[in-house]
């Protein structure tokens, strides 16, 4: 007899977590409802920026510090395109995508060919230098004028203001890239990224194509960051030079070391606990010491390094586990047979 398909346990947490967005909103969370979907909203959007940069210190094993910049690149591409043109966002993001990723090509191609502390010393510069040109175009960017007075996302007509419609509006956001992320992680050049990271040698005498396969990884990493910044101008309606400081690149980095290194699930993981750990420390610590928040920091990835150094959910974790379901429908296959 054909045995019964056994339930995907990464497809039931899917729902589950599907379920529980679509019901935050409406819980009885009192006068605090609008303030935790707006720190809800900020942790999903630091979950889709950590799935970009995800992919390449965590799939190609390339360490990258100037991520920020095409954060920022996406932001302002939004903002100049929806106060001058008033473009939809529908049409501003994958704009933006298209930019982020055009200026990712420009800085892999002829950067990815260093390797360790040269490759991520040119990156930082990179993100330095994107701050210095928003800072100092006045005639583009306003400078450290900023840039207000960018229009709502709307929908069918229908202009978003309310905190729980652009909380839905990122999650769904964040399932899109999800996906794609997910499906890229098992195609052919999710399993070039994979053998890149683990030996670059290796993987060339294979067939690997290493420039090829890095400045791809380079281009959907910035194409996702810079999607994410478009989203952030279109909600918070300001956008200013000093909002992507290099911190910012560090802050998304501890996110996938917390997380796990090239895992999916520990990445949003490390998200949707350290970045709503931000608005507790802000209530806990006075505010002439709210910025020790960053040495807390440095103690839990000093902790996370000393007892978990591969993170909450490993890599080698998720994958042994995608490998037993994939045993399963195997075996279910035989079976019926």
């Amino acid at each position: 007899m054909p045995r019964p398909q056994e339930v995907n346990r990464s497809q039931v947490l899917i729902i589950g977590l599907v379920l529980l967005a679509l019901m935050l909103p409406w819980l009885p969370f009192g006068a605090s409802t609008n303030y935790i979907l707006r720190v809800l909203t900020t942790a999903v959007l630091y979950m889709i920026l950590a799935l970009g940069l995800n992919i390449v210190p965590g799939f190609t094993g390339l360490l990258d510090l100037g991520y920020v910049g095409f954060y920022g690149i996406g932001a302002y591409t939004s903002g100049l395109l929806a106060i001058h043109y008033d473009l939809s966002l529908w049409v501003i993001l994958p704009l933006a995508a298209l930019n982020g990723a055009l200026w990712g090509i420009l800085l892999g191609a002829p950067t990815l060919r260093l390797t360790g502390d040269y490759f991520a010393i040119v990156t930082f510069g990179f993100s330095e230098l994107v701050v210095l040109v928003l800072r100092n175009e006045l005639w583009l960017t306003r400078g450290p004028m900023g840039l207000p007075g960018i229009s709502p996302p709307s929908i069918f007509g229908h202009p978003l203001t309310r905190d729980w419609e652009f909380f839905y509006l990122i999650v769904f956001l964040l399932a899109v890239v999800f996906v794609v992320v997910r499906r890229m992680e098992d195609s052919r050049l999710g399993r070039a990224w994979f053998a890149i990271r683990e030996d670059e040698i290796a993987a060339q005498c294979c067939g690997v194509n290493l420039i090829r396969y890095k400045v791809t990884a380079f281009a959907i990493s910035a194409s996702i960051g810079a999607m994410g910044g478009a989203f952030y101008a279109k909600w918070f309606k300001f956008i200013h030079p000093d909002m992507f400081k290099f911190w910012e690149s560090i802050l998304i980095l501890c996110l996938i070391v917390f997380g796990g290194m090239g895992s999916i699930w520990g990445t949003m993981l490390g998200a949707l606990i350290l970045i709503p750990l931000t608005e507790i420390l802000r209530a806990v610590l006075p505010q002439s010491l709210f910025s020790a928040r960053y040495l807390i920091y440095g103690l839990i990835l000093v902790l996370m390094m000393r007892w978990r150094p591969e993170g909450l959910i490993p890599f080698e974790s998720a994958q042994a586990e995608k490998a037993k379901q994939t045993q399963k429908r195997l075996t279910g296959l035989v079976g019926k047979e």
